[in-house]
């Protein structure tokens, strides 16, 4: 017996011995089209348990059996995958190396390689495929939203803060076309889709401030957008639960001409319907935007930009349930509804350009573009709402059960809003290169026209009182007695025709110093002129950046600043009752921004830190308050302010072939309204504005330096991607945003006053997990239509993926004493999306 064993192993150790050198080995190094190593890349034979992964450097060895012709694949997540026949002699040994091509499955991110040196904080994006963007919007708002000094709190809007602003003192760009956002828009649930349509993008540019004199007059950031000029015939289309999005672009035989086409749908019922207010949603959005262009010869080119939109937003309420307090006592509002509001956006844009390059150095533009907006807004609804305590803080939430019904009435909200505008511009712009330097100039006429009708009243009525209310006491007698009136009620008609130029020149420096480092010095001078007030104002800016080692870009620094001088638009000098305000002025907003790039390896992986500090001091500014996405100004009050702040983002590889980053970013801002007061009795309780008795008046409290509706002091956003190793066609991407929460204000005073207390801290995780079905290495049969598809891929996208009920706003609620509730208003719970792309 033992004597078999024994035969037996070595008759095994014979076999092995003769499969084992009846081999061959491959070996080389894996590289991307820039040379650089690709770390784990897979190395595999189909339909054999045979298979390798690179070192650190890229380089590989597999075994292989001999006198046999064998595929083998080399494949990494974002790359094509490249197949190789081998065959190999008994023993040898052959040197294979690979160069793996990237495929467009990569979610856009600030080029951290080829960024050109500027004289101002200009950051590049990259939009193809942001729909891979694990958001609700999926559009290229979100991507800036994930940016150091950008912050937004409301997942339904494409409306962003950057650096203490607002959403109006943000400039958005289309092909040099100033774009502007709907003014009716209260909400995140009624705004639908944004402008940019981020399949037709080719290059973006973000500037969150201190940017140059090209661009126009606002205070806050910039947002360039350039849309395609296709060089081939390509297409898509992503299918939804929250709608759909095609498009299709092309160019002629001859390559004279090309074109651009657009279409989305949108329908976020999805989201809607899981909010606290139930009821029957109809929000359906849709959009179409063509771009033609068209080249005479080598000097004259035309190019045709088109766009309407049709946001339409129907809302039919039923019921809302909200629970509010502390753990403790929880309070419960539960309202019952009656009415509807239908809400409707027209927008429509033309733009033609004619550009003329009579030689290398000189590029000529005149743009010609109007802007078109119709917008209505009909609301009748009444809500009867109760107001009492849950049984206990331990009582299950869908419980009805309530005792002490401290406040029970109704609410009525009536409005028949209409706006209409029209923007006409004529633009002639200029650029002029020689040696290292730039010279760049515009001019620029603009017609507005404005006919705005307000036409919306409130009424809030407790336990058969209207209010406001004054408290009773037994044998007091009240002096003066309110009428019956309506909580809030503005009624207007405007109508405004405006003309207004601007213009800017401006000259760029490239200096090389003896030591080989760069300078690039970048100076200009904007002027405007409004018409409105028949105001001018001059806006000088510089921007300067040092480059010592311009072979690498390791270290680039950065100093620039200016002033900027905001020209209202019809909202800023609109009164809250509708009335305009004559005397309205011009916002000034005067800055410094110091910051640089710092590129570095780590893990042989390479990132890019990015850091700027900044001070903002504000002149004439119009004081404001925010509910939701709707900006209500104090049109008729000055103020003066400031906003400091430091932003900082990190960038790079943190997995091996993917790009992921991190944002933080720290705020101040502050601002002093002129002559702002409000009233308290004599425990220092505030009183009403109107109609309060002389002898119920304790003090008159000015309130000096306060908050600024914007001010959240910190603001953190992630955005991580990851594979599931030896399956590079499976990715997951996910979003991280925490901002601190911002102040909460209320309508108590002629003025804007902050109460003293924050909203809770905006939090949220977003993840998406993708499956790639196709790339551009998949093969077919001949004759398969799936020959015809580049990319194709599956997601399942989470939202809210921790469940947390951010608040976006509070609902002001007043019982028969004069006391408020407020009762928070919830963002998006928990859901999920199924999205599907096919790229051709």
């Amino acid at each position: 017996m033992r004597t078999r064993i024994i035969l037996v192993l070595l008759l095994f150790s014979v076999v092995a011995f003769a499969q084992q050198s009846h081999r061959g080995m491959i070996y080389g190094k894996v590289t991307d089209e820039d040379r650089r190593p690709v770390i784990l890349a897979n190395i595999a034979v189909p339909g054999l348990s045979l298979g390798a992964t690179t070192n650190d450097k890229g380089y590989y060895e597999l075994t292989l059996p001999a006198d046999t012709t064998i595929d083998v694949s080399f494949s990494f997540l974002g790359f094509g995958t490249e197949m190789r026949p081998v065959r190999l002699r008994e023993g040898e040994s052959l040197k294979l190396d690979i160069t793996l091509k990237s495929t467009a499955i990569a979610l856009p991110v600030a080029n951290i390689s080829d960024r050109a040196v500027d004289a101002t904080s200009l950051t590049r994006l990259d939009a193809k495929h942001a729909t891979l963007l694990p958001s609700v919007g999926g559009g290229i708002e979100n991507l800036v939203k994930t940016l150091p000094g950008v912050v937004s709190n409301s997942e339904l809007s494409s409306q962003y803060r950057v650096r203490g602003g607002n959403f109006d003192e943000n400039l958005v760009y289309v092909n040099g076309i100033e774009i502007y956002r709907p003014f009716l828009v209260g909400s995140g649930q009624q705004e639908g889709l944004s402008f940019v349509n981020s399949r037709l993008v080719s290059n973006i540019e973000f500037s969150a401030g201190g940017f140059s004199a090209e661009y126009g007059d606002k205070m806050s950031s910039v947002l360039d957008v350039t849309y395609k000029r296709p060089r081939e015939t390509a297409g898509s289309l992503t299918l939804s639960l929250l709608g759909v999005d095609t498009h299709v672009e092309g160019t002629s035989a001859n390559e004279k001409f090309s074109y651009l086409i657009g279409v989305r749908y949108k329908n976020t019922s999805l989201a809607l319907n899981v909010l606290d207010t139930k009821g029957s949603y109809h929000p359906n959005f849709t959009d179409v935007q063509t771009l033609f262009n068209y080249s005479f010869n080598e000097k004259w080119d035309m190019s045709l930009l088109g766009y309407y939109s049709r946001n339409q937003y129907a809302i039919i309420p039923e019921s809302g349930r909200v629970d509010y307090g502390n753990i403790n006592i929880i309070e419960r509002m539960r309202v019952d509804f009656k009415g509807r509001e239908v809400d409707d956006y027209s927008i429509g844009m033309g733009a033609l350009t004619l550009s003329f390059k009579p030689n290398q150095n000189l590029n000529l533009k005149l743009i010609a573009s109007a802007y078109s907006t119709n917008e209505t807004e009909k609301r009748d609804i009444e809500g009867q709402y109760f107001l009492g305590l849950r049984e206990n803080a331990q009582a299950s939430a869908h419980s009805d059960s309530l005792i002490d019904y401290h406040s029970v009435g109704t609410h009525l909200k009536h409005a028949r809003n209409a706006f209409f505008a029209q923007v006409f511009n004529l633009d002639q712009k200029g650029t002029y290169a020689y040696g290292n330097n730039v010279l760049k100039w515009g001019a620029r006429f603009q017609h507005q026209y404005i006919d705005d009708v307000l036409d919306e009243w409130e009424m809030i009525d407790s336990a058969g009182y209207s209010l406001p209310h004054l408290p009773d006491s037994i044998g007091c007698v009240h002096s003066v007695l309110p009428d019956l009136e309506l909580n809030a009620c503005n009624k207007a008609n405007n109508l405004l025709s405006i003309n207004n130029f601007d213009g800017f020149i401006q000259h760029s420096w490239t200096f090389e110093l003896a030591n080989a480092s760069d300078i690039v010095v970048t100076g200009g001078l904007r002027a405007n002129y409004w018409g409105f007030s028949k105001r001018f104002n001059i806006s000088p800016r510089v921007g300067i950046a040092y480059n010592p080692d311009p072979e690498t870009r390791k270290i680039v620094l950065r100093l620039s600043g200016g002033v900027y001088n905001q020209v209202p638009f019809y909202r800023e000098i609109r009164k809250r009752n509708g009335s305009l305000f004559a005397d309205a002025d011009v916002q000034k907003s005067y800055q410094v921004v110091m910051g640089g790039d710092f590129r570095f390896r780590a893990w042989g992986r390479p990132f890019i830190l990015t850091s700027e500090a900044y001070y903002k001091y504000l002149k004439q500014i119009i004081p404001y308050e925010v509910n939701d996405v709707c900006i209500r100004y104090y049109a008729d009050q000055k103020a003066k302010g400031y906003a400091t702040g430091l932003d900082i983002k990190l960038n790079g590889e943190f997995v091996k072939g993917t790009d992921s980053w991190v944002s933080l970013s720290l705020l101040r801002t502050m601002e002093d309204v002129e002559g702002d007061y409000y009233l308290v009795d004599a425990k220092n309780h505030i009183l009403p504005f109107y109609n309060t008795p002389p002898e119920l008046i304790a003090d008159t409290v000015f309130m000096g330096w306060h908050e600024r509706p914007s001010n959240q002091s910190v603001s953190f956003s992630l955005f991580f991607q990851d594979y599931i190793p030896r399956f590079p066609t499976w990715k997951v991407s996910m979003t991280l945003t925490f901002g601190s929460g911002l102040p909460v204000s209320r309508s108590v005073s002629d003025f804007y006053m902050p109460l003293g207390f924050h909203y809770t801290p905006y939090r949220r995780v977003d993840i998406g997990f993708t499956k790639q079905l196709i790339n551009e290495g998949s093969s077919f049969r001949k004759g398969n239509p799936l020959n015809y598809v580049k990319n194709m891929y599956l997601s399942l996208e989470v939202f809210n993926l921790l469940n947390i009920h951010n608040t976006i706003s509070y609902t002001w609620l007043k019982d028969i004493d004069n006391i408020y509730h407020f009762i928070p208003n919830h963002l998006t719970p928990r859901y999920f999306n199924l999205k599907w792309v096919t790229e051709f």
